[in-house]
């Protein structure tokens, strides 16, 4: 296959799997409207996607690529609060240095908990992914054996 066709696919891979993961937080923002429920759609899209994933109804597979571009990206969904922000000109006058200060401190803090969170949950996954080859090895070897 020629290097444009697999651009091309992947470029659709992610699209669609990113459209998959942008209707499940549509579901979730809609979920709690109807619900009333007094918890942010994110958590309950992110704890459906969870539950998905953990009862094998979802494969992972589905959501991957989408969910790798979206984490490579994510700097900019922090990118349009500090535009808005200076549309407030005023405010900056009257509270400037402490507004300032809030918004690079509070960036900082969601940058690195969330680089925080990614790295655990790479960690996890590798010894999770060893252990399964592990046994997958152990498991030849012993057929072989018998």
């Amino acid at each position: 296959m020629s290097d444009s066709f697999l651009s091309l696919k992947r470029l659709l891979q992610t699209l669609l799997q990113v459209g998959l993961l942008c209707l499940l937080a549509l579901s979730a923002q809609w979920l709690v409207n109807i619900l009333s429920l007094p918890i942010p759609s994110s958590v309950v899209g992110l704890l459906g996607l969870f539950g998905l994933l953990a009862l094998n109804w979802l494969p992972e597979r589905f959501v991957a690529v989408g969910a790798t571009w979206l984490l490579g990206e994510l700097l900019l969904f922090f990118i349009p609060p500090v535009v808005a922000s200076l549309h407030y000109a005023p405010l900056f006058e009257q509270y400037g240095v402490s507004l300032l200060l809030t918004l690079v401190l509070g960036s900082i803090c969601v940058l690195l908990i969330t680089g925080v969170v990614i790295d655990c949950v790479f960690r996890f996954e590798h010894r999770r992914n060893r252990r399964k080859s592990e046994l997958a090895a152990t498991t030849q070897s012993t057929r072989v054996g018998h």
